[in-house]
């Protein structure tokens, strides 16, 4: 749990005494490579940090996998928008590795929050961040090429395209693996 209190800690300075108390109510899971965390019609109920491995988050839209994020290390994450306004998730979260996480229940971080002024700031910019990563990640998606998106990850995460199954990458840029092989071909003739 020391990866998971220094990530804590990158957010704001909360006290050895309050992280302890926050420990209490997290639960360690344990996923295999494959096995699924969350899947629609499930009520997301948890926030999660990634401590080890990686996780699909990924929709299936008219028979057809759409990657939204792969999650790895050192990450908090959830299905935001089923988790914030308290509805069943339609999307999916699973490991694409054999996988370390620790979640905790809604109930107990809003326990936590009222019980702590620290509590509550680390967990308003946790939030912030996770907001802006999607935000951010959306962005990118409709401002850059299909190239531009392609180069970009493989200068950004490179180690995902070692970890996850060149199909998810491919559905992860908005590409079809086909187009994901032109673009590769393209660049080597370059």
């Amino acid at each position: 749990m020391e990866n998971l209190k220094n990530k804590i800690l990158s957010f704001t300075h909360v006290d050895a005494a309050e992280i302890d108390y926050l420990f209490q109510f997290y639960r360690k899971i344990r996923l295999k490579k494959g096995e699924t965390l969350i899947r629609p019609g499930e009520e997301a109920h948890s926030f999660y940090y990634l401590n080890t491995g990686c996780i699909n988050y990924y929709k299936i839209e008219e028979g057809e996998v759409r990657v939204l994020e792969f999650y790895t290390e050192d990450v908090f994450f959830a299905d935001l928008y089923a988790y914030v306004l308290n509805k069943p998730t339609t999307s999916f979260l699973q490991a694409t590795e054999d996988t370390l996480v620790y979640a905790i229940d809604k109930a107990d971080v809003e326990h936590c929050f009222r019980k702590s002024h620290q509590l509550e700031r680390f967990g308003r910019l946790s939030m912030q961040d996770a907001f802006v990563r999607t935000f951010t990640r959306v962005e990118r998606l409709n401002n850059r090429t299909n190239e531009e998106r392609y180069l970009r990850l493989l200068r950004k995460r490179p180690e995902l395209f070692q970890r996850v199954p060149q199909y998810l990458i491919a559905s992860y840029l908005g590409l079809t693996p086909v187009g994901l092989s032109k673009i590769k071909k393209r660049l080597v003739k370059s």
